[in-house]
């Protein structure tokens, strides 16, 4: 059976926390992504209506009419769906991985494992072989060659613990710079002093002195300056 990463009861530390918005801001896409990856979505073909699930349940349980909101976990998910579907992957495909992956990883956020960062461009390929859609599957193999090094590419700014992603170091995998669900619910921080860096973005922005900022919030000149590039790197989902 499949380790889960769905809550259950009070077991909340160090989940991480994320509206769909602020998901999309970090992995860089539009929020609209997020929601169909994680809330589903209907589409019409030849005149008949059809049903596309989300394609995994969240870490945090909610209800039909609940905001969605998203684990770390699900953050770093969410960031391959991104990266795979950016190199011309289809959802079908990202799909059939997911399931099979959940099977062999035994894990409900496969692509977050040791495992997969090893094993990634066999299970993508294995799945192939179970797709249904015999030109995904085709498409799937002709690619094969880009799905090492997406994998490999897409590792590089993360940290494994005991077989899965701890933390992530968005900002080009500096380590000034840290995503980590045991601090700060989740949001990015300046690893050594843990603030988060919109607080720190927005601080020098109303002081007008990166300077006088670091003195502030006792924090090196040079984590507020990572903090300022990072924040203006994600713009808005």
């Amino acid at each position: 059976m499949a380790t889960t990463d769905v809550l259950r009861g009070a077991d909340l530390f160090g989940v991480g926390s994320y509206t769909i918005q602020e998901a999309a801001r970090l992995i860089r896409t539009p929020a609209i992504n997020v929601s169909r990856w994680m809330k589903g979505y209907s589409y019409r073909r030849k005149g008949q209506l059809f049903e596309s699930p989300p394609l995994w349940r969240t870490q945090w349980p909610t209800d039909d009419n609940d905001p969605i909101e998203i684990g770390f976990r699900d953050l770093i998910e969410l960031r391959f769906v991104k990266v795979f579907t950016e190199a011309g992957v289809g959802l079908l495909a990202i799909r059939n991985c997911l399931d099979f992956a959940r099977h062999l990883v035994a894990n409900d956020h496969p692509f977050s494992t040791r495992r997969f960062r090893t094993d990634g461009k066999s299970i993508f390929l294995e799945s192939a072989k179970h797709a249904s859609d015999e030109k995904e599957m085709l498409d799937l193999k002709r690619r094969q060659y880009v799905f090492g090094q997406i994998i490999e590419r897409t590792f590089k700014d993360l940290d494994i613990e005991e077989d899965a992603v701890a933390r992530w170091r968005p900002f080009n995998g500096k380590d000034s710079i840290i995503i980590d669900p045991n601090r700060s619910f989740g949001q990015p921080i300046a690893a050594e002093s843990g603030v988060p860096t919109i607080v720190l973005a927005q601080a020098v922005e109303a002081e007008g002195s990166q300077e006088r900022v670091a003195r502030l919030f006792e924090v090196s000149l040079a984590d507020i300056k990572d903090a300022v590039r990072f924040e203006s790197t994600l713009g808005t989902a």
